[in-house]
């Protein structure tokens, strides 16, 4: 949401992106307002070190079930100059598509190896790497038979800023009727993952994903 009070579309079946959308332009809080504000204390990230191996809930742990891939990618700005020591926190949901979540009342198996949360920063290149499980598709609104394609969350903090974005798989049959691609349209292609080698990993699967901040090839943020 810019300050110039750009409002984002509605996705169709989408119940709760209305509640997120502003319906007025956005308005500069005053000089003399701000100035009263409470100092904001700069984010501290902190990570444990075995926080971006997501296929265990600890290193000693066997692995959860499902297919244990890797996910690498850059954060850049629009003129590609890497967004470096930032803070990537991923959730997932597991095999069976069973978020590790009070809110999830789905009735989804779940998983004890699976935690679904990790936590990961860019190198000085921008660049990072995690393993997951991948996440099963599930079913978003039994009302009207509407599920969700398999994606993960990654949320994008550096500085004073928070922005959160999703990665989809390739070739997924529920891709096209998801509320969030059909708002992308032609720039779906950016939020999802590009497969890719295994190399020397000890995974199945790999997948690129690059994430853009601002410019008109940013990737899709919530």
């Amino acid at each position: 949401m810019s300050t110039e009070g750009r409002i984002l579309g509605i996705g169709p079946t989408d119940n709760t992106s209305d509640q997120r959308t502003p319906r007025e332009r956005l308005r500069l809080i005053p000089a003399a307002a701000r100035e009263s504000f409470v100092p904001v204390v700069p984010a501290r990230f902190r990570a444990s070190p075995h926080e971006w191996d997501m296929t265990r809930t600890a290193p000693d742990r066997p692995r959860a079930q499902g297919v244990p891939i890797e996910v690498t990618g850059t954060v850049r700005t629009q003129s590609g100059a890497p967004v470096r020591h930032a803070l990537l926190e991923v959730w997932s949901a597991n095999h069976f598509g069973r978020y590790r979540h009070i809110e999830d009342q789905s009735g989804l198996e779940l998983d004890d190896n699976h935690l679904g949360m990790g936590r990961v920063f860019t190198d000085a290149d921008g660049a990072y790497r995690f393993w997951a499980i991948s996440p099963g598709a599930y079913l978003a609104r039994p009302d009207i038979g509407r599920w969700r394609p398999k994606h993960i969350h990654l949320s994008v903090s550096g500085g004073a800023s928070r922005l959160i974005t999703q990665m989809y798989f390739p070739d997924e049959p529920n891709n096209a009727a998801d509320p969030m691609a059909i708002l992308m349209g032609d720039a779906f292609s950016r939020n999802v993952g590009k497969p890719r080698d295994v190399g020397g990993a000890d995974v199945e699967e790999a997948y690129d994903f690059d994430i853009v901040v601002g410019g008109r090839n940013a990737t899709f943020f919530e």
